[in-house]
């Protein structure tokens, strides 16, 4: 199968480098980018949720993006930090504003999303860019996160931002997906949301997928192995595929969904 920038079609073979260094404390990146682009591709910076440095919980559903046409930049950062992780979080924003175009992404075009807590720190740059670098990316996608406290990234919390009616003008698209079945975060919290954002005219979208919290990334937590492990299930699978859709979707590429492959395993969601 193939995806399409320009009305070019292009394999989608991915390419992962792992490893990168960011930030001064030297936290490591990996890079998951389609191969054989001829021309600059939409970036998405996706932050993982609160286990410290579990970057990895990612792999599948980067893979799957990236092969939708998207360069995708999955950093390690630790919630338990003396600020809760927010220098982590702005050092990797600054460092995909600055160096996306090195991995062949568009400066231009960063849809900034995460899962669980990262889902939350994603959305609360959505609703108060003030606290957060003044950034304002092209998109913003919260994947099975919970809004009703304060977010890593800004120390306020989301939906009362919203509620205080101090966005920006033209606001940030917020795309959500959440999972019917998690145990962890209600998809109530994303209903919650989404409702918010509609009474206010902001646009917004949400998917609901019938899976639970780790299955939207295509994953699912081994017991034994006491980690979160790629999934084959059949949910898993289809509401990974539809995650990456998503994240596709958000940067402005409409591809038809690709075969997923099994990623590297992945750290427990905590």
């Amino acid at each position: 199968m193939v995806w399409r920038i320009g009305g070019v079609a292009v394999a989608a073979e991915v390419v992962v480098r792992t490893g990168l260094t960011y930030g001064a404390a030297g936290k490591l990146m990996d890079v998951y980018r389609p191969a054989g682009a001829s021309e600059p591709v939409p970036a998405v910076l996706l932050w993982h949720g609160r286990g410290p440095d579990e970057r990895d919980v990612l792999a599948p559903v980067a893979r799957a993006a990236a092969g939708l046409g998207v360069v995708v930049l999955v950093p390690d950062w630790r919630p338990d930090a003396p600020d809760g992780g927010r220098t982590h979080l702005r050092e990797s924003a600054d460092f995909v504003r600055r160096n996306a175009a090195d991995f062949g992404g568009d400066p231009r075009r960063i849809v900034l999303a995460g899962w669980s807590l990262g889902g939350k720190a994603a959305v609360g740059v959505a609703l108060n860019p003030a606290a957060f670098l003044d950034w304002r990316p092209q998109a913003v996608v919260g994947i099975a996160g919970g809004y009703g406290s304060a977010a890593p990234t800004t120390g306020t919390v989301p939906i009362d931002d919203l509620r205080l009616g101090g966005s920006p003008v033209p606001p940030v698209p917020v795309w959500l997906v959440h999972g019917t079945a998690d145990p962890v975060v209600d998809v109530e919290r994303s209903r919650e949301l989404r409702t918010a954002l509609e009474g206010q005219g902001r646009p917004v979208s949400l998917i609901e997928v019938a899976t639970d919290h780790a299955g939207v990334i295509m994953t699912e937590f081994v017991a034994e192995h006491g980690r979160c492990l790629p999934s084959t299930a059949d949910h898993a699978v289809e509401a990974g595929s539809r995650t990456a859709d998503l994240l596709a979707r958000a940067a402005g590429i409409t591809a038809q969904r690709l075969p997923v492959e099994a990623g590297a395993e992945c750290l427990r969601s905590r």
